[in-house]
């Protein structure tokens, strides 16, 4: 886990207790203050300050105040560089402007970044005596304190940036289109990473809305990759306060967003400083190109004491370029299509902010030449959107890949592929089901496949007389789509299919051919032992029911193929249907919607193969080493296990050699077959076979989740039955603690994000969520109360598993036994000897029990660092 990651908490640690924590409140930012512009120069080329998202050693600054010129208060602007919480800056790292001179208001202020700078802040203080040393001895005196301030207002400066994104949005689309708003918001809230409140969407159009942006300051969820642009101001003893502070029991792990969280934190630090002469103040800035748009959450004061504001510039830190990543890796999209949105997801910040700029998809043709079509974040539609028009003429060969490429800051920046088709190269077909599957008189279902649906403008149906029907189409997945097509009024024969392509100059005709509605039942198929048949014949979906000796069967999905339909019927009585033995012959009547009865003769058949499952053992592997995991699920199989289970025939009386074992997940998206022929079952005897599974080798490294199996013949197959729930294992390395308490522990390792919760308990009280898809390989989580860290898998969140690791106490620092001593030394009566207890041999530091420690003067002080 990102060091910052822990930062998103830090607020509650300010706070006595956790009802404390829960009422805090902070005010809102909704007090417009002063415009500060700002450029940034890097190897020849400027920047506005909206583009930046990271400083670097030597970058040339260029600030100054856009204060009206009617400006009554002077205000001094001091830029301070910071080197981090343990190392004051020298005093050549302040820069003073006199914003009121004729020389600071027109030229402003320019500087450079020096080396060793880590952060950049700005402050606005009005004119006073001694104003600019106060500043300059208020940073230098407690560095570390306006590093945290820092990373808070960067952190908040990030989050609302998102949040106002979302917001606007939301009202654009409340003004323009309300009815956008359904298909807008999911989009939204996944580019943005905001938690919006889906429900919201089922009220009223005048309501949804208004639902959409209450509670403002907590829709903003963790996002990775604001906290990796921000990571690089928690190195050092910083980031070792920042963590130990994360997840205080006052913290309630977790119960702010991170937006509240940074916005509690700025206002706890801030609030330090307060003296007679100065108290300091945050302002958060709106990046609008070279423009700081500053808002405060307090009004500025010009009595003593005076509000100095406090602003935040870029960190000077390492590039962290967006992690952009395709939402559907499988789809493949239509290069001729305008606009061309490409769905990618990952990096919100590339969504809210302009750091990302002058993007491009590229991509070559036939004889080729390399196109770059300009490409702008959208996320209303939840990607980039591509102007594909300068493709009109480009001859694009099939299997197209484009790339995309752009800047991020001042640095180059390289995307991800994205797999491109042309419709000119493609060609649609029928699906082999489909062929002769229309009847006429009723709507009918037909699918259509081809490279990629991407590119389909739209689809039309006509009759022979050349008559349009209707036809409504849907996306199946990325190379099929499903038509439903009114054939109500249709006639038998030949009908056309014209599917109109993007980029393509005529439409593809494909050729259909429609039957003759023939009320007709071909038969009914029903198994000894079964309690669901099979009724077969065309028009069924007008059949209402079917009985066979006072047995009522009720049907169930119609499907259709070359002309016929077949019609599962299901028993409402199960236990009746064992009265049925193979070879009976029987009359089936068969009720139709319209009244009118039908008889079928029928045969019971011989029974369906069926099995019963005796015992299972998995067998463990070492191929991607020891995950530290006890499961506690008897019927979790670990993925890289190796899975023997036996079963018992009980029909037929015997095994035969063509009998054999499926397995497949419930989706059934893949499946396994295991034979005697490919060694995956042995005989044990005439009745019993133990079959072996290898899950890694059958399903892939994605599979997941409930297993399940059924015996199979050349004829026949069996019933479907639970066989386990296959479960990924995340390798868990080491569990470090901290010698304080009251501080959370770090959880090493590797596939982390196959997590689902860690707690020191087994009731899951105060658990830790892992955030979906977290990258990480460390996590802040509760110390073990019991000696045991309890962990839910993603895969299987219903049961909760043991870890094998055993803690290691990290040993106190210096800083921590000073300040237990002095809290000792406080608690102690006067005269006590222990009082005057120090150094190594200072009391440990009080545990949450105790109560939160305090500082000499009697006052709730942070906790440990």
């Amino acid at each position: 886990m990102s060091k910052f990651y822990c930062l998103l908490f830090t607020a509650a640690a300010a706070l006595a207790d956790a009802s404390a924590v829960r009422a805090a409140d902070p005010a809102p930012f909704d007090l417009a203050g002063p415009i500060i512009e700002v450029t940034v120069s890097r190897g020849g080329k400027t920047l506005p300050v909206s583009q930046v998202p990271n400083l670097a050693v030597n970058d040339r600054l260029w600030i100054k105040a856009d204060l009206p010129a009617t400006q009554s208060a002077h205000y001094i602007m001091v830029a301070a560089f910071l080197r981090g919480a343990t190392n004051p800056p020298p005093a050549n790292w302040f820069f003073l402007c006199e914003t009121w001179s004729p020389r600071c208001a027109q030229d402003g202020l320019t500087l450079s970044v020096p080396p060793g700078a880590q952060q950049l802040l700005l402050f606005l203080a009005p004119e006073t005596g001694g104003d600019y040393k106060t500043v300059v001895n208020a940073v230098r005196g407690r560095p570390g304190a306006f590093v945290r301030a820092s990373q808070d207002l960067n952190q908040a400066t990030l989050d609302r940036a998102r949040l106002e994104a979302y917001m606007s949005a939301i009202r654009a689309l409340d003004q323009s289109d309300r009815s956008g708003l359904k298909d807008a918001v999911p989009l939204l809230a996944r580019s943005l990473a905001i938690k919006a409140d889906e429900k919201c969407l089922d009220r009223l159009a005048e309501g949804q809305a208004p639902c959409l942006m209450q509670g403002q300051n907590s829709l903003i969820l963790n996002d990775g990759h604001s906290t990796s642009i921000v990571e690089a101001l928690t190195s050092g003893p910083a980031s070792d306060l920042a963590m130990e502070a994360s997840f205080t029991p006052q913290l309630s792990y977790g119960y702010y967003s991170p937006y509240i969280a940074s916005i509690l934190d700025i206002a706890r630090i801030l609030d330090s400083f307060h003296t007679a002469q100065y108290q300091y103040i945050p302002a958060l800035a709106s990046q609008q190109g070279d423009r700081l748009a500053l808002t405060l959450n307090t009004p500025p004061s010009f009595n003593s004491p005076k509000s100095v504001l406090v602003i935040a510039l870029p960190a000077v830190e390492q590039p962290q370029l967006p992690p952009l990543h395709a939402v559907d890796p499988r789809e493949i999209y239509c290069a001729r299509k305008t606009p061309l949105v490409v769905a990618l997801y990952g990096a919100p910040l590339a969504f809210a902010t302009s750091y990302a700029h002058d993007m491009t998809l590229s991509l070559t043709t036939k004889d080729g030449k390399v196109i770059d079509l300009a490409a702008q974040a959208d996320a209303g539609l939840g990607g980039f959107v591509v102007d594909t028009s300068t493709l009109a003429g480009a001859a694009l060969s099939d299997g197209t890949r484009g790339s995309l490429h752009g800047y991020w800051g001042f640095d180059r920046y390289d995307g991800p592929d994205i797999p491109l088709v042309s419709a000119a190269a493609q060609k649609w077909q029928l699906a082999s089901a489909d062929q002769g599957a229309l009847i006429i008189g009723r709507d009918d279902t037909v699918q259509l496949r081809a490279g990629s649906s991407s590119c389909i403008a739209g689809i039309t149906l006509n009759d022979s007389a050349g008559r349009e029907l209707r036809a409504d189409w849907t996306a199946l997945g990325p190379d099929a789509v499903e038509l439903k097509l009114a054939m109500q009024q249709a006639k038998p024969g030949t009908l056309t299919l014209l599917v109109s392509q993007y980029g393509a100059p005529q439409p593809q005709t494909i050729q259909l051919q429609a039957f003759s509605e023939a009320a007709r039942l071909d038969g009914f198929t029903l198994h000894a032992g079964d309690s669901q048949g099979i009724l077969r014949g065309t028009r069924l979906d007008e059949v209402a029911s079917l009985a066979i000796r006072g047995i009522e069967f009720t049907p169930g999905r119609l499907s259709s193929s070359q002309g016929t339909d077949q019609l599962p019927m299901t028993a409402a009585d199960t236990a009746a249907t064992a009265l049925l033995q193979q070879g009976d012959s029987v009359s089936a009547r068969v009720a139709l919607k319209d009244g009118r009865v039908l008889n079928l003769n029928a045969a019971v058949d011989a029974p369906r193969p069926r099995v019963i499952l005796i015992g299972k053992s998995a067998q463990l592997s070492n191929r991607g080493g020891a995950s530290n995991i006890q499961l506690a699920g008897q019927d979790q199989l670990p993925q890289d296990a190796k899975l023997t289970f036996s079963v018992r025939t009980q029909s037929p009386a015997a095994f035969g050699y063509d009998e054999k074992i499926e397995v497949a997940p419930l989706n059934r998206s893949s499946s396994a077959t295991l034979g005697f022929d490919n060694g995956g079952i042995t005989l044990v005897d005439a009745q019993v076979a133990v079959a072996t599974l290898d899950p890694a080798r059958a399903f892939g490294p994605s599979a997941f989740g409930p297993l399940q199996f059924r015996v199979i013949t050349h004829d026949a197959a069996g019933d479907w039955q639970p066989l386990a729930t296959l479960v990924r294992l995340p390798l868990l390395s080491d569990l470090q603690c901290p010698a304080t308490r009251e501080l959370a522990c770090k959880l090493s390792g590797s596939n982390l994000f196959l997590v689902g919760a860690v707690s020191s308990n087994p009731q899951f009280d105060h658990a830790i969520q892992v955030p979906d898809g977290f990258p990480g390989v460390a996590l802040p989580v509760p110390r073990p109360i019991d000696g045991q860290l309890y962990v839910k898998l993603r895969d299987d969140p219903s049961v909760v598993n043991t870890t094998t690791l055993i803690a290691q106490q990290l040993p106190l620092s210096a800083d921590e036994v000073t300040r237990a001593a002095v809290r000792h030394a406080a608690a102690s009566p006067e005269g006590d000897p222990a009082a005057s207890t120090s150094g190594a041999n200072a009391p440990p530091a009080a545990t949450p029990r105790d109560g939160p420690a305090s500082d000499p003067a009697g006052q709730p002080g942070l906790p440990p660092r």
